[in-house]
């Protein structure tokens, strides 16, 4: 029997922030207490307590990459980012497109004993965007949802079919917005940044003509559809939209585009290099417009780890992707609810309350989980890289202050991190 008191914390509620006790008994959050005799006891004082971060968008590599990212680390790097638990993507070798790939990520994440993971399938066999995979296997294997992100369903009919046949599945369907035409060998947002650094660009185009089709393909078909990491103006309008017009939509993006914008380039790290591309600072603001309106549900990281060799090439042929987990809740802390663009309640339905909802994963209805993320919301300090217990190295916010840190992480009643640099 484990027992485990965090006292004195100001717990974050979906609208209001509240001093108290919360009361774990064998990894569940008790609704009352008395004459509670707990074996571990956390002082939260000055500290606010979320409800454990999820992460829906997470790349942890294994298996066949393990050279980026393995479960084991990339599970480390979620704790001491705060997350309880994470939705891994399955552009793995091999493709995460069958129960075998899904039962050896759960086993390995087992033994990791970090947090949560949730393995998330793939929309087509191997990811070709040709042939559709057999959902309801892998939904019944422990995918939580599918997706072939890191490539498009560029076939619309292919597209149309599995919107269908994830409807009767009841599984969600994660779209990675790129046409791939239009984008074609651009590597940086199309703009005036591009032009000065002499980079091919990649126009707005290319993602939200995507995001336009999809949205009315699940209007069509009534279907649900999440759109990942979105980046631009246009793709806010077009989600805000369809929502206003009932379609059954719901919309992810990542730290790195409320708070940063293309300008980075011109300094022609690689580690600014990410897909879809940092956009404009119109851009920027808009992103930050859409988590203030609730057109954007969720805030993800996209981890995308990797190793120094894909990133310390000329910046055309480096590795797409920004290592995000250690970094997510300092910027948005820092971007987001220190510049007054939202509180903490509204934070905790984009990082925790609102991933759970849309995937479904959840405590159960009289009792929950007890997963909680424990943090410092004053406490100043540099990013800095070579501190990171991911693989992944690569960041663009190296050296940024930035404000909040992550104190403790309490995944199922037991702490899996500390904070112990005071």
């Amino acid at each position: 029997m484990n027992r485990m008191i965090i006292k004195n914390g100001f717990v974050v509620k979906d609208d209001a922030v509240i001093k108290g006790n919360i009361y774990i008994k064998d990894g569940m959050v008790l609704r009352e207490a008395e004459d509670f005799d707990a074996d571990e006891v956390i002082d939260a004082e000055g500290l606010y307590v979320f409800d454990g971060f999820v992460d829906m968008h997470v790349h942890l590599r294994e298996p066949g990459f393990e050279y980026k990212e393995d479960i084991l680390s990339g599970t480390k790097a979620a704790v001491k980012g705060g997350f309880t638990s994470v939705c891994c993507m399955p552009n793995t070798n091999p493709v995460c497109d069958n129960p075998s790939v899904i039962t050896y990520i759960k086993e390995k994440a087992m033994a990791a004993d970090n947090c949560r993971v949730y393995p998330i399938g793939a929309i087509t066999k191997g990811q070709k965007g040709a042939e559709i995979t057999e959902m309801f296997k892998l939904k019944r294997a422990g995918a939580v949802a599918l997706s072939d992100d890191g490539l498009p369903v560029l076939n619309g009919n292919i597209m149309r079919l599995a919107m269908e046949y994830a409807k009767t599945a009841d599984i969600l369907l994660i779209c990675h917005e790129e046409d791939k035409e239009i984008a074609a060998d651009g590597v940086v947002n199309e703009g005036y940044n591009a032009t000065i650094a002499g980079l091919r660009g990649i126009s707005r185009v290319a993602e939200e003509a995507m995001i336009a089709r999809d949205i009315l393909l699940s209007s069509a078909l009534d279907a649900r559809v999440h759109i990942a990491h979105i980046s631009t103006k246009g793709s806010v309008e077009l989600i805000r939209q369809a929502k206003r017009l009932g379609v059954k939509v719901t919309c992810e993006t990542c730290p790195h585009y409320f708070s940063a914008n293309d300008s980075l380039i011109l300094s022609f790290d690689t580690n600014t290099k990410v897909n879809p591309p940092l956009r404009t600072e119109a851009d920027r603001l808009a992103i930050i417009d859409g988590i203030k309106d609730g057109t954007i549900d969720v805030v993800a990281t996209d981890h995308a780890p990797h190793h120094t060799n894909d990133k310390f090439v000329e910046y055309n042929y480096a590795a797409n992707g920004i290592s995000g987990l250690e970094t997510a809740f300092a910027l948005a802390n820092t971007y987001l609810v220190k510049s007054r663009a939202i509180d903490y309640p509204r934070l905790n339905r984009l990082m925790s309350v609102n991933p759970k909802k849309i995937l479904g994963i959840s405590g159960g209805e009289k009792e929950r989980y007890a997963d909680f993320t424990i943090v410092d919301t004053e406490k100043k300090y540099r990013i800095d890289a070579k501190k990171f217990v991911s693989k992944g190295k690569n960041t663009p916010f190296n050296g940024l202050e930035v404000q909040g840190s992550v104190e403790y992480t309490v995944v199922g009643g037991k702490i899996k991190y500390k904070n112990d640099n005071k």
